[in-house]
């Protein structure tokens, strides 16, 4: 990181090129000459410091933009292969090179950019006694030593202590005034060790100085006074590439090669950081539920099983703790004196063990039985299976009628393969996973004795409460399903002889014990035969006539119209008043030979008077001068109606009459549908 922020930050990738990104992404991109190693930063100077193949550090300077001089590596009096990884003291920015191969650290001055000492690592201690000194087998190299190479670096605060992590697995602490390490730490694997750090403030365990070191398997932090004992160990399920540990807090970040980073928080290394203090809050939980009692490795025994046990003789003794009505026993001496008292305890468990299992095993197989997962409303899991079988039955019948071949044709008969069965059945409350609590929850099931299911099935309620008063809730007795099967034996034709008769009589006899297996009462029986009678009576529909008032059949002769004709009088009434003045000889309704009738309508643009109805329809200029003179604004139509103007205009109307209907009518419409259906 380039910044105290996030906003800038440098990248070394692996194929040769260095990423400068910036807030809104990448800002410059740049190469080097040789695959890079290592990457660090020094604030003084802007210069960013590459470490990769061979024996030169490059160095690009960000104020400058451009990149300056390397450093040169000599190495011990020999050529060296590679930079694994550099390291910047804090205290006095001196540079830390960890050289491969050689097994060395070299130390340079940025001021002078001199190298100014050289740690050189014991490869007598860190390799085996019986390591080849050849890199590959059946080579001879002669005198060369076995290589070795430094892969990790840390400086501590103080500016005199380093912490050196090889390639055979060990952590080595320096102190740059001697050039023998005073504290060395095996990771056990013989893996390079991947990163080292110093752990110090946060806590008062860490004040002295703790070392993380971390190779491919596992992370160990030690005290540096004394490296034999681990302050922790953590073995990740995944490959470790890198750790990180937050200062001053007990937060350690791993990258590795799972999906996600992993993250541990060791609250005794420190508290957790103010952007995550939630793990303060969780770690508090877990000491919680993690807490000891003070007999968590007793039993609680009472006196009794204490006697069965044998152990009575230790009463009185550090042996048996009293409490209450009972003693605390040891665990193990428990354990103990129940295998002495009975030794087939562990054969009884045993077979207690299979038979739950056993248990278990027979509730998961799978039965013919339908319905065998239904433990709740066993009742409703019935009724929706009948309604399903009745609507499969029905829609099978409807099948077989449809695809049934007319009787005039011959068909051949073919053995066709029965139906798969369908993948998209139906579904039903039964098979709807949906609906699966409803049948197995204790909690949905139908109470049938509350008065919202009366409510909402009054007829099997009813039902119910006529059989409950004929039987007295009580099931029948062996002895009245005899006497049961004899009757129906006997109405069939085919009962036994009288002497069996005889002794199944003697056998009820005997079995009935002082009247309490067969109790005949009339009176429940008239009753329950009563309340069936009500509740048929109850269940015929009541048909109720109407108050209706009609348009009465005879039309009044007041109040008519222009031509003579009745304005309230039905259509009916006016064709049955105007057809009967059009009788006489000349009638145009005649019979014919075969009894049927014929009628004759010649259509008028106005009403005849009598004399033009005797003379045939005959019509002259004087008749028509005769009829009803026509009203101004006044149109005339149909059967003595009339359109426009005013029926009494020459008379005074009353208040009544001039608002007109004043209350609302009485009954139900004369024209309504309803009506005549009722009547």
């Amino acid at each position: 990181m380039l910044s105290d922020d996030w906003t800038k930050s440098i990248h070394l990738q692996n194929d040769r090129s260095i990423e400068l990104h910036a807030q809104g992404g990448l800002h410059y991109r740049a190469r080097i000459p040789k695959f890079g190693r290592a990457l660090a930063y020094h604030f003084p100077s802007c210069d960013a410091l590459f470490a990769g193949a061979g024996n030169e550090i490059y160095r690009l300077n960000l104020d400058q933009g451009r990149f300056l001089n390397p450093l040169v590596l000599s190495g011990d009096n020999e050529d060296v292969v590679g930079v694994n990884c550099i390291d910047i003291n804090p205290a006095h920015q001196l540079f830390a090179f960890g050289v491969e191969g050689n097994g060395t650290v070299e130390l340079w001055d940025p001021r002078s950019r001199t190298k100014v000492g050289m740690l050189r690592l014991p490869r007598d201690r860190l390799l085996p006694a019986n390591a080849r000194s050849s890199l590959l087998p059946g080579i001879d190299d002669g005198d060369r030593p076995p290589p070795i190479s430094v892969t990790a670096i840390s400086s501590r605060d103080d500016g005199l202590s380093y912490a050196v992590g090889t390639s055979t697995g060990h952590t080595l602490l320096y102190d740059i005034r001697s050039a023998r390490p005073f504290a060395t730490k095996d990771q056990g694997y013989g893996l390079p060790v991947k990163n080292v750090s110093w752990i110090e403030g946060g806590s008062r365990m860490a004040g002295d100085g703790l070392v993380l070191s971390a190779d491919r398997k596992v992370i160990k932090i030690w005290d540096r006074l004394s490296p034999s004992t681990n302050f922790t160990s953590i073995t990740p399920a995944s490959d470790i590439n890198d750790v990180h540990h937050v200062p001053a807090s007990g937060l350690l970040l791993l990258a590795n090669e799972g999906i996600k980073m992993t993250t541990y928080y060791v609250p005794q290394l420190g508290p957790a950081p103010r952007w995550c203090s939630f793990l303060e809050n969780l770690t508090e939980e877990m000491e919680d539920q993690t807490t000891r009692t003070a007999y968590q490795d007793y039993k609680f025994i009472e006196r009794s099983e204490l006697s069965s046990l044998g152990l009575d003789h230790l009463i009185g003794t550090p042996a048996l703790k009293p409490y209450m009505h009972g003693y605390f026993v040891s665990l193990q001496l428990y354990d103990t004196a129940r295998v002495i008292a009975n030794p087939y305890a562990y054969a009884e468990h045993r077979e207690r063990v299979v038979k739950e299992k056993m248990e278990k095993m027979a509730e998961t197989r799978i039965r013919s039985k339908k319905g065998a997962n239904v433990k709740v409303n066993k009742q409703l899991a019935e009724k929706i299976r009948k309604e399903d079988e009745r609507a499969k039955k029905k829609e099978a019948r409807k099948k077989t009628k449809e695809n049934q071949p007319d009787a005039a044709e011959e068909t051949m008969e073919v053995d066709e393969p029965e139906p798969e069965a369908k993948e998209n059945e139906k579904p039903t409350l039964l098979n709807d996973p949906r609906f699966k609590a409803l049948f197995e929850n204790p909690e949905f099931e139908v109470d049938e004795t509350s008065r919202e299911f009366a409510l909402l099935n009054p007829s099997s309620v009813a039902q119910r409460q006529a059989a409950g008063v004929g039987n007295r809730g009580r099931r029948k007795t062996a002895v009245e399903e005899e006497e049961e099967e004899g009757d129906k034996s006997s109405s069939d034709g085919l009962g036994h002889s009288e002497s069996e008769k005889e002794e199944n009589d003697s056998k009820s006899e005997d079995s009935d014990v002082a009247g309490e297996l067969w109790q005949d009462d009339i009176r429940a029986r008239m009753a329950a035969r009563d309340s069936g009678a009500r509740s048929r009576q109850r269940s015929q529909p009541v048909h109720r006539n109407p108050n209706v008032r009609l348009v009465p059949l005879n039309a009044s002769t007041d109040g008519r119209g222009a031509r003579g004709v009745d304005r309230d009088a039905t259509f009916g009434q006016r064709r049955s008043t105007f057809g009967s003045k059009g009788k006489g000889k000349d009638n145009s309704a005649r019979t014919t030979g075969a009894g049927g009738m014929e009628i004759s309508f010649i259509p008028q643009t106005s009403a005849m008077d009598d004399s033009d109805t005797e003379m045939g329809g005959a019509r002259t200029l004087a008749s028509k001068k005769k009829g009803p003179e026509r009203r101004k604004g006044v149109e005339v139509f149909g059967a003595g109606m009339e359109k426009g103007g005013q029926a009494d205009a020459g008379r005074d109307l009353s208040e009544n009459e001039r608002r007109g209907r004043t209350h609302r009518r009485m009954g139900m419409r004369s024209g309504s549908k309803n009506t005549f259906r009722r009547m």
